[in-house]
């Protein structure tokens, strides 16, 4: 049998590379060594996780690949972060990708960690062809509503791209006014890779508002909860009362009075 002259190290250097030659696959194969075994099952595995990674991904722009064939390229996708919490504004995104951009990793926000979303989020800043975003401040939530006041923000997040879209996908909410075809895909942030992307931009770019106000507005844990109705949050609104920060017209916030602090 022939052997490798190569010693452990240096396999593993070969078999970390993207590409190995089929006859120095065939010399470690033939290694009769077990660590150059577990190197080769080991480079299988994350040959066979890659390519699941790309049919995913090539999965998640199906909804964008019914507009490229039609010709429309600059597909939009769009979401929001915050509807939920009892404080901080509710943030718009919308990110058109290039038609060939495969994001490794891109999913819905909610899916990812912190760390996650912020190398995503890098990546995608670097790599779309336009991305904006818009705040809809606890003003605005109190006086029309939260749904209003995130379909106000998608709109806006939708006009204020650099490039004007010729198609928008929108997470679940009907946007009729736009102009050109849109669809509101349920769960479309785990469904499409231009939403997904829209998903991770709104929710980091909210992640830092409330970072923000965490320094502002002490003692809520804002950075930690942001802003969400997590016992945390209800016992220092309890124990506080309401902020500036906060949305009035949320149940668990109006319940704890009138008394709100000044911005």
């Amino acid at each position: 049998m022939t052997k490798s002259r190569m010693t452990v190290a240096e396999a593993a250097a070969v078999l970390a590379a993207d590409c190995v030659a089929p006859e120095m696959m065939e010399l470690l194969a033939a290694d009769p060594r077990a660590a150059v075994a577990r190197l080769l099952t080991r480079r299988r595995r994350r040959l066979e996780a890659l390519a699941a990674e790309e049919r995913r991904l090539e999965e998640l722009y199906g909804y964008e690949r019914a507009h490229y064939e039609q010709g429309r390229w600059l597909v939009a996708g769009v979401d929001e972060a915050g509807r939920g919490p009892l404080a901080g504004p509710v943030v718009v995104g919308a990110v058109i990708l290039p038609p060939s951009c495969r994001l490794t990793g891109l999913d819905d926000s909610k899916k990812l960690t912190a760390t996650e979303r912020e190398a995503l989020y890098a990546r995608i800043k670097e790599r779309a062809l336009a991305v904006s975003y818009v705040a809809v401040g606890v003003e605005d939530i109190d006086r029309v509503n939260i749904y209003q006041a995130t379909v106000q923000g998608m709109y806006a997040a939708v006009a204020a791209l650099a490039l004007a879209p010729e198609a928008v996908l929108v997470d679940a909410v009907p946007l009729r006014f736009l102009s050109v075809p849109h669809q509101p895909i349920i769960g479309g942030d785990a469904l499409s890779a231009s939403i997904a992307a829209a998903s991770i931009i709104a929710k980091v770019e909210r992640d830092r508002i409330m970072t923000e106000l965490d320094g502002r507005y002490p003692g809520y844990g804002f950075a930690r909860h942001k802003g969400y109705c997590t016992p945390e949050h209800l016992a220092a609104l309890g124990r506080l009362g309401p902020c500036a920060a906060h949305r009035r017209s949320f149940a668990p916030v109006r319940r704890e009075g009138s008394l709100f602090a000044e911005d």
